[in-house]
């Protein structure tokens, strides 16, 4: 999952967070999350907090419990970036996803279609592979400088489940930069702030009613609170997130 957004100034990091990321793969949230088959969690690589080119990055605190669940605490101050995990999982493979979020504040002046304020208190992220020559010329010039920034190239697609503060529930979101990431509002508004809100959704299916085709192999799972757009601060809290093997 490559970076898609644009530079900013680099802010410091506050130096008793910055090393926060690095214990993330010791906790029980990281030992919970990844990739479910028949005989449990398949052996996974490291998560990573992905850093955005020019952005400060969103803190993902480890071993933190929240009334008794297991979850990671985000902390993004005027900061943007993706606590991710590769995967490699046939499309034929994919089946459900579960994941929860405990929201403390909206980010009052975001809008996920608005290029300058595309900020989200949370997003469960799902990066699919896909055949990159239908990409549009501006998609692929995305690409190539997502490739230049950060050793990656772009994802073909990109489908984010998301929090929205005035968007319907069941919105999809085209991103202002580019189409090829698509949001799907599942939460909406202050009713259920400070609650745990637990979710169990068919990716496939969410992913073909977004883009309007079949979803590819999935090759990234992650997790995202972001704030560099609208200079604000929110936290968050996710609780493990998995995805299950599809039964023979």
């Amino acid at each position: 999952m490559g970076a898609l957004g644009a530079c900013a100034s680099v802010a410091p990091i506050t130096p008793d967070l910055a090393d926060h990321a690095v214990d993330i793969n010791s906790t029980n949230w990281a030992k919970a999350s990844g990739v479910i088959a028949h005989e449990g969690l398949l052996p996974q690589p490291q998560w990573q907090n992905f850093h955005l080119p020019g952005k400060r990055a969103t803190h993902y605190l480890p071993a933190t419990q929240s009334e008794g669940r297991i979850a990671i605490k985000a902390h993004a101050q005027s900061a943007a970036s993706m606590l991710r995990l590769r995967v490699k999982v046939l499309a034929t493979d994919i089946g459900r996803v579960r994941f929860s979020w405990k929201v403390q504040d909206l980010v009052v002046s975001a809008d996920m279609g608005d290029r300058e304020k595309d900020d989200a208190p949370v997003r469960t992220v799902f990066a699919f592979d896909g055949d990159r020559s239908l990409f549009s010329l501006k998609n692929t010039l995305m690409s190539e400088l997502s490739h230049s920034l950060t050793g990656e190239p772009m994802p073909y697609a990109v489908l984010m489940y998301v929090w929205s503060k005035t968007r319907p529930i069941g919105t999809v979101i085209h991103s202002p930069r580019t189409d090829r990431i698509r949001k799907i509002v599942i939460e909406s508004g202050s009713q259920h702030l400070n609650e745990w809100r637990v979710y169990e959704r068919d990716l496939k299916a969410d992913f073909e009613t977004a883009f309007h085709e079949p979803a590819g192999n999935l090759v990234g799972i992650g997790i995202m609170t972001d704030t560099d757009n609208t200079q604000s601060t929110v936290q968050s809290h996710y609780g493990p997130l998995t995805i299950s093997l599809k039964t023979p």
